[in-house]
């Protein structure tokens, strides 16, 4: 398999499973459950929402957002109206939270969504909302622990802040001794092409914002 193949979501065999239906690379499962150990000595029950996820997965996602078949939401966290919205304004609402299928980092098994079991019911429905992980939500105390001890399991959180691109996600972990070089191997072009042979609605459409799409949603992360 190509490096591309690997970068937009269609190379799987690396992948190793934990947590039943989860999977990620052999080295990022070995700090993630590490780092799973450290946590739960401090109260925390870390655990995973999402992992690795192909192309397929995520354009099933894109897919159901842009047809308004599954929410939307603004920075504020309130539902979009997603039938009101045409063009580049309607792809810009789904991008940030949900990446463009083959750009996102969850096709190179090495990000994670996580949260933490302890606080909540076992019947808890996770939102991956922002109100979740602040001061007075559920996974505060978590928040808090990766803020100070992820970096020295190798993660780093890539949307920490708000830079213009991808809202603030204090849920999502990068694995970075895996994740900067792979950010540095992907581009453009890999993307374009995985677009092109895709069934994605107004594909014309996304293919002519290719570049702003990379520069604004992939390249611009919280790399501290």
């Amino acid at each position: 398999m190509s490096v591309a193949k690997l970068l937009t979501g269609f190379d799987e065999t690396a992948l190793v499973e934990l947590e039943q239906r989860h999977r990620l690379l052999p080295d990022v499962k070995a700090a993630y459950q590490q780092m799973q150990q450290t946590a739960a000595a401090d109260g925390i029950e870390l655990a995973l929402v999402s992992s690795y996820r192909s192309f397929a997965q995520q354009a099933r996602i894109w897919t159901a957002k842009y047809t308004g078949q599954r929410p939307v939401y603004n920075k504020a966290q309130q539902q979009v109206d997603i039938s009101q919205l045409d063009g580049f304004a309607k792809i810009e609402a789904i991008l940030l939270y949900s990446a463009l299928p083959g750009a996102s980092r969850h096709h190179w098994g090495t990000d994670l969504d996580v949260f933490d079991k302890a606080p909540v019911a076992a019947d808890y429905q996770v939102q991956l909302l922002d109100a979740e992980y602040q001061l007075g939500g559920p996974f505060y105390a978590l928040d808090q622990w990766l803020h100070q001890h992820a970096s020295g399991f190798g993660f780093f959180r890539p949307y920490q802040r708000d830079q213009g691109g991808v809202a603030k996600e204090a849920w999502h972990l990068s694995y970075r001794p895996l994740a900067e070089d792979y950010l540095n191997a992907f581009d453009e072009t890999m993307l374009a092409d995985a677009i092109t042979q895709s069934e994605l609605p107004d594909k014309a459409l996304l293919l002519e914002h290719i570049p702003l799409i990379y520069q604004r949603y992939v390249c611009n992360i919280c790399k501290e």
